[in-house]
C-alpha cells in the first residue's frame, strides 16, 4: 500500500464495496518454498468479514499447510500518468494513478459441502450483473453428474478478513486544477478502458 496519507482517505466500507464489485484478486501466502500466488474470482460476505475462494486441487495454495496468513489483493484500473498532462513548466515526473484494495486474513480450508453453496453464490453474484433479460446461468442446466465431476477438481476455501486497506492513487496531492487537466487527458486516450475508468475516479466530471 502507498504510505502517502492522501491515496489512503476511502472508508473501509468503500474499499469493501470496491473489492465487491471487482470480484476478482491475487490471493498470497507464505509458504514452504516462499511466496505462492493464485488469481481467484471470490465472493464478499455482506458485512465484509469474509471472502469465499475455491482453489484447483493442484493448486500449491491448496496444498499448503493452511490455516496461515493470507493478502487477497484486489487491482482496479490502472495507468500510466505523463508529466504533460499536468500543464505546462509543471516540473513533474511521470508516475502511475491506479487503485488496490488489500484484503488481509487468515485462510482456512472448508468442509467439502461448503463448495457448492460457494460456486451457487459466485455465479448467482456475477449472472446477475450481466445484461438485462439474461436468463441467469445456474447448476440446472447441467447434464447429470457433470457438476459433480467438475467438483471434485476443486476445492472451497475461506479467507477470515481482519484489516482492510486501500490505496486509491488519483493526483489527489496535485491541485485541483492540474488533477482535472491529467483526468481530461487520460479520458482522452480512446479504446483504453482503464483509462476511460480512472480518468472518472480522478474527476467525475472529467468526462
Amino acid at each position: 500500500m502507498h504510505p502517502n496519507p492522501a491515496f489512503r482517505g476511502a472508508s473501509q466500507e468503500q474499499n469493501l464495496a470496491f473489492a465487491r464489485q471487482i470480484g476478482f484478486g491475487t490471493l498470497v501466502i507464505t509458504a514452504a518454498r516462499g511466496p505462492e500466488l493464485a488469481h481467484v474470482p471470490f465472493v464478499l460476505a455482506n458485512d465484509g468479514s469474509l471472502a469465499d475462494i475455491h482453489l484447483a486441487r493442484s493448486n500449491p495454495i491448496a496444498r499448503a499447510d493452511l490455516p496461515t496468513k493470507a493478502v487477497l489483493s484486489v487491482q482496479g484500473p490502472h495507468h500510466y500518468i505523463s508529466p504533460d498532462w499536468y500543464g505546462p513548466h509543471t516540473d513533474q515526473v511521470p508516475t502511475w494513478n491506479y487503485v488496490a484494495v488489500h484484503l488481509r486474513g487468515t485462510l482456512e480450508p472448508l468442509p467439502p459441502e461448503g463448495l457448492e453453496p460457494q460456486i451457487t453464490a459466485l455465479s448467482a453474484e456475477h449472472e446477475n450483473r450481466l445484461i438485462p433479460g439474461k436468463r441467469p446461468w445456474t447448476t440446472d442446466k447441467m447434464s447429470p453428474g457433470s457438476m459433480e465431476r467438475m467438483m471434485r477438481m476443486i476445492l472451497p476455501f475461506r479467507l477470515r478478513i481482519e484489516t482492510v486497506d486501500g490505496t486509491w492513487k488519483l493526483n489527489q496531492n496535485k491541485t485541483i486544477e492540474i488533477r482535472a487537466r491529467a483526468a481530461a487527458a487520460l479520458g482522452a486516450q480512446g479504446g483504453v478502458p482503464d483509462a476511460v475508468a480512472l480518468s472518472r475516479l480522478m474527476c467525475p466530471k472529467a468526462d
